[in-house]
C-alpha cells in the first residue's frame, strides 16, 4: 500500500469510529423519540371526571332540648332519601364525645331521633352504626355526623397544580400558545358536582313512559286540521309566536 494511502486510511479511521459510535447510540433502548406536541391541549384530557367511590356527609347540630327542628329534619329526610338510592354500606352516625355535660343529653337524644326518623323511611337498624368521636374543643358546637359511601364524580387530578411557570423562565411555553395546565379544573369540579346521578356520564337514561292523553290530543287535532302546538300568549293577547315571526 502506498504511502498517500496509508496516510488517509489513518486519517479515516477516527472518522469512522465517531459514525459508528453515533449510530450504536441512536439505536440504544433508552432512547424515546417522539413526534409533536405532548402537552395535552384538551382539558377533559388535563382535569378528566372520573367516578369514585366517596364519603357523603350530614352534620345536625344538637338543640338545648334534644329535639329536631324543621330546617334539619328536611336535611335529615333528604340525605336519607339519597342514602336510599345511592348508598352502598352501612349508614354511620357519630355522636361527639367531650362535650360539656349541658349538651350531653341533648346529643344522645338527638341520635335517637335521628336512628328514629331512619326507621320510619326504611332504613333498618341493622343498616345504622352508632360511634364516636372525640371534641377538640368543648366550647364551640359539636355536630352528630351522618356519613355514607356512594358513588360520586369528581376531578381526577389537583386542581390549583401550576408544573410549568406562568413568566417568562420557559420561553418554549410562552411561545406555543397553549393553555395552562390549571385552565378549565374548576370548571370540570364544579361540573362534577352538578351531577346527581354520575351514571349520566357513563350512558343515558332510557326513555320514560309515553303521555298517552295528551298524544291522543294531539293526533286528534292533527286529523282536524289544528296546529297541536301549545299556544303560548303574553299579556294574555298577543301570541308569542306571531311575535317571533313578525320580527
Amino acid at each position: 500500500m502506498s504511502s498517500p494511502a496509508r496516510t488517509l486510511l489513518r486519517r479515516a479511521r477516527p472518522v469512522a469510529a465517531l459514525l459508528l459510535a453515533a449510530g450504536l447510540g441512536a439505536c440504544r433502548a433508552d432512547r424515546v423519540e417522539t413526534t409533536g406536541s405532548t402537552y395535552p391541549i384538551d382539558v377533559r384530557t388535563r382535569h378528566p371526571i372520573v367516578l369514585a367511590d366517596a364519603d357523603r356527609s350530614l352534620d345536625v347540630f344538637p338543640t338545648g332540648i334534644g329535639h329536631i327542628d324543621p330546617r334539619q329534619r328536611a336535611d335529615i329526610e333528604a340525605f336519607l332519601v339519597e342514602y336510599r338510592r345511592y348508598g352502598r354500606g352501612i349508614l354511620v352516625v357519630e355522636l361527639p364525645r367531650g362535650v360539656s355535660p349541658g349538651l350531653a343529653g341533648s346529643v344522645e337524644r338527638t341520635g335517637a331521633e335521628i336512628r328514629r326518623l331512619a326507621a320510619e323511611m326504611g332504613v333498618p337498624a341493622a343498616g345504622i352504626r352508632v360511634a364516636n368521636y372525640p371534641v377538640a374543643n368543648p366550647t364551640l358546637a359539636s355536630p352528630l355526623r351522618l356519613s355514607f359511601q356512594r358513588m360520586q364524580a369528581k376531578v381526577a387530578d389537583k386542581c390549583g397544580l401550576w408544573p410549568r411557570d406562568l413568566g417568562v423562565s420557559d420561553l418554549r411555553a410562552n411561545w406555543s400558545n397553549e393553555p395552562t395546565w390549571n385552565l378549565g379544573c374548576a370548571t370540570q369540579a364544579n361540573l362534577a358536582a352538578q351531577v346527581a346521578d354520575p351514571i349520566d356520564l357513563v350512558r343515558g337514561r332510557p326513555e320514560g313512559r309515553i303521555d298517552t292523553v295528551l298524544r291522543t290530543k294531539d293526533l286528534g287535532q292533527l286529523r282536524e286540521g289544528k296546529d297541536p302546538s301549545t299556544q303560548w300568549r303574553q299579556d294574555g293577547q298577543t301570541n308569542v309566536g306571531n311575535d317571533v315571526k313578525s320580527q
